[in-house]
């Protein structure tokens, strides 16, 4: 579905080099969870950014369903994205003045009826009901994540790239993220990046990445 081929992201500083990614063969199946985990700058959030085509690549390429990103011209990447792709961080980014519902809307491609009746969907899969009119400072930090969750689902997308989304989180709360997340594997994959194993209980694939390079893998749950 996505491969990454040999991909590389290089930092100048100088006259020398880092490779926040070194040579990186990464594929991502259909439905598939997948876990990205390793120390602050291990490359694991780089690797991400490469994969959803957030960065460029210095050497290599990625493909999606057999299209290279190198071939595609960047409004086609930005289509790519914002079509098929889903996109969670740390951070909720939520727009302070509009409503729970308001903000789900806005990762909406079309302002159509079908993306409400999603939306609405979306608030009661996620527990959200009784605030799907409320801003977000009027929630709590779980409850913003779950929003913006909601938000990269609205879509339906077919990769969910998620980088550090429960950094922020209680143990508790991080996990409900996870789970909530997990229950999308099959419809689309996710790839989820983390410092804490913890959160990865629930992963098919876990890669453990050091130093900008794959350092090992392990298949869970009987799939991978």
């Amino acid at each position: 579905m996505l491969e990454t081929h040999a991909v590389s992201l290089i930092y100048r500083n100088g006259e020398g080099v880092t490779y926040a990614v070194n040579k990186v063969n990464v594929a991502v199946k259909h439905g598939e969870f997948l876990g990205l985990v390793g120390p602050s700058g291990s490359g694991k959030s780089s690797l991400l950014y490469l994969m959803s085509g957030l960065k460029d690549a210095n050497e290599g390429d990625v493909t999606f369903e057999g299209n290279s990103y190198q071939a595609m011209r960047n409004g086609k990447l930005i289509d790519l994205r914002r079509t098929r792709y889903g996109f969670i961080f740390q951070q909720h980014f939520l727009i302070n003045y509009l409503t729970v519902f308001e903000n789900i809307m806005v990762g909406a491609l079309e302002q159509s009826e079908a993306a409400r009746k999603r939306a609405r969907a979306l608030i009661g899969e996620l527990g959200l009901e009784a605030r799907s009119n409320r801003l977000p400072w009027q929630l709590s930090i779980g409850q913003r994540q779950r929003v913006a969750i909601a938000r990269a689902l609205i879509n339906e997308p077919a990769i969910v790239f998620a980088d550090e989304p429960t950094a922020s989180l209680d143990q508790t709360t991080g996990h409900q993220v996870v789970d909530l997340l997990a229950q999308y594997r099959g419809h689309g994959s996710i790839v989820f990046v983390t410092h804490d194993p913890e959160m990865l209980t629930q992963a098919d694939r876990v890669i453990r990445m050091r130093d900008g390079e794959i350092v090992g893998e392990e298949k869970r749950n009987g799939k991978g």
